[in-house]
């Protein structure tokens, strides 16, 4: 059983399920469990501190799979940003076919990995976004709504709108992301004009997911609101868990609070604690609000069969009981 689509098609995958690039979370365990479970896993570049290592993150992912998998690689201004060529250029001699960018001007990226065969899915929040990269060669978009954790962008349009609006002017396939959890979503997106669905918060809740077993059962407990959105004022807003710290930075905000005045609180070094620690209010972490629909923490395959399966049951049986 399977459902197929453009998406799968393109990448060489069974199901239309994603697990898209997370910061200290896309790595070799989870990646590779996805793929082996039929979905397609993103390792995410920048979460390994040199190209080197990123290369060798790669090789113990096709230790534990044969199946196809990528990588992310996030493109975001910085200070001292990060070697992206190098990083690039890792991607591409290890073989890695299937690469997932996001960020800003990803151009000499998307044209870099197209000259060497690698299919480029772009993620983005915008539906004109979505066109540019469109423009720029990439073989796909992942459109991310206002659900989603991470960086929503600042137009807070909901995957709703969002999802089809998109797929009445993108060409290349599309998949959905922010705010999926389970079937109903796959379904729904299906529906509405994506190809799949990616998913982040959710496969972070899984027993293949190499964070502290605290921050998964935090998830579970947590509902729809317990999100905070960060940087607002700033224009770089990012979704986040609601914690002590996410409090902080919300009134500090409110209080006219710059980048510098909140720089200590939201370093990414704390968030990675929690994951590490399982203290959960000791850092800003990501998680959306589809928080409100987990309930378990299942291994990936379990987790993807349920959907999949699920999606068949609700196209064939519910659905279909609708058209008379």
């Amino acid at each position: 059983m399977a459902i197929k689509t453009r998406f799968t098609e393109l990448v060489g995958v069974e199901h239309p399920v994603v697990q898209g690039g997370m910061q200290w979370v896309g790595r070799a365990e989870l990646v590779a469990a996805v793929a082996n479970a039929g979905g397609l896993g993103f390792i995410t570049a920048l979460t390994q501190p040199t190209p080197d290592a990123l290369r060798a993150e790669i090789e113990r992912c096709r230790k534990l799979t044969d199946k196809p998998f990528g990588v992310n690689l996030t493109i975001l201004p910085a200070i001292n940003p990060p070697p992206y060529a190098e990083y690039r250029r890792a991607i591409i001699e290890s073989g890695v076919k299937i690469v997932e960018t996001a960020g800003n001007k990803p151009q000499e990226h998307v044209d870099e990995f197209k000259a060497h065969g690698v299919i480029v899915v772009h993620k983005c929040t915008s539906v004109r976004h979505a066109l540019s990269a469109e423009r720029m060669g990439v073989d796909a978009i992942s459109i991310d709504g206002f659900e989603c954790a991470g960086h929503p962008g600042e137009d807070d349009v909901p995957g709703l709108i969002l999802i089809p609006a998109a797929a009445d002017k993108v060409k290349v396939p599309m998949i959905a992301s922010g705010g999926f959890g389970d079937a109903r979503g796959l379904v729904a997106a299906l529906a509405l004009g994506a190809e799949g669905i990616n998913m982040g918060t959710r496969f972070m809740c899984t027993k293949e997911s190499p964070i502290h077993e605290n921050v998964k059962r935090q998830i579970v407990e947590n509902d729809e609101r317990a999100t905070d959105l960060i940087f607002r004022t700033m224009h770089n807003t990012s979704r986040v868990a609601r914690n002590d710290i996410s409090r902080q930075v919300v009134e500090l905000e409110r209080s006219g609070a710059k980048f510098e005045d909140v720089r200590e609180l939201v370093a990414g070094t704390r968030g990675r604690v929690v994951y590490e620690t399982g203290d959960p209010d000791h850092g800003i972490w990501s998680a959306g609000q589809v928080q409100g629909l987990i309930h378990d923490i299942p291994t990936c395959a379990e987790l993807i069969s349920r959907i999949v399966t699920e999606a068949e049951a609700i196209i064939k049986g519910r659905l279909a009981r609708f058209v008379v």
